[in-house]
């Protein structure tokens, strides 16, 4: 964080992710006047902040350390040809959809482009995060990512930007699904009598706690289902549904992250 500190960080876009990175950063260590955010509609937050020596809309240093890309896809053509001018940065994108390829168009070839994807669990330290850099992109640069990046969460480096869209499909988009199969869970305990506050209670904290021994067991998924399945019991019987491989889980599971992956493939094009 010395190097930033000394040259600046610039974070362009600071919606929920970007507002989750930033905390991180500033809990490692980032001084607040050595950070430049650029935001068109910023949060109390921010504006808070910026009264405690945050820069906020004020432009850019001429060399900062590092750029960080946090803007809708759709505002990208707006917003990073105003990066052109700062080519000697480290660029990190965090932008759903949008290749490499058009970075190093707008920034030159020659722009050290590190691109991310996190998912929304980095608003509570529990996102993880997938990199892969451009040819340009130095070891020491996939460093200073992963160490940014690390603030929100774990992070992963992908052999190459191909497995992008897998990636977003599975943990980019993936608390969407585990939200939804909340909802679905609840919905399935009121069918069967409960009332909707206490049957969403019911499921919210079992999701979340399976979460928790997930990311604490050093057991498989398979282990830990197997572990509390008793033979022909209840959760045996419902996993007997849940997992036929032509209406269950594994088959919507698969067309739902074809679907996404899809989808951030023309959101690339």
């Amino acid at each position: 964080m010395d190097q930033i500190n000394k040259q600046g960080l610039v974070l362009l876009g600071c919606g929920k992710m970007g507002s989750a990175m930033l905390e991180g950063w500033l809990s490692r260590g980032l001084f607040l006047n050595s950070t430049w955010v650029t935001d068109p509609h910023p949060s109390d937050w921010l504006r808070g902040l910026s009264n405690k020596g945050l820069h906020l809309n004020e432009g850019a240093p001429d060399t900062p350390a590092v750029v960080l890309i946090a803007v809708k896809p759709q505002m990208m053509a707006q917003a990073l040809p105003t990066m052109a001018g700062h080519g000697s940065a480290l660029f990190v994108t965090i932008a759903a959809g949008t290749k490499i390829s058009t970075y190093e168009h707008v920034l030159g070839a020659g722009a050290r482009v590190v691109r991310a994807m996190p998912n929304i669990p980095a608003a509570v330290s529990r996102g993880i995060t997938a990199i892969v850099g451009n040819t340009a992109a130095t070891g020491a640069d996939m460093d200073t990512a992963e160490g940014l990046l690390s603030a929100v969460g774990q992070v992963v480096r992908l052999e190459g930007e191909h497995q992008m869209d897998a990636v977003t499909a599975v943990s980019g988009s993936g608390p969407g699904y585990v939200f939804h199969l909340v909802e679905a869970l609840a919905a399935a305990g009121v069918a069967e009598g409960l009332p909707p506050d206490l049957s969403m209670k019911l499921a919210r904290a079992t999701l979340s706690g399976a979460g928790e021994m997930l990311l604490r067991s050093p057991l498989t998924a398979a282990e830990l289902r197997e572990s509390v399945t008793s033979q022909k019991g209840t959760t045996a019987a419902g996993l007997d549904v849940l997992m036929n491989e032509d209406k269950g889980f594994p088959a919507l599971m698969r067309a739902a992250v074809k679907a996404a992956a899809d989808r951030g493939r023309e959101l690339g094009a």
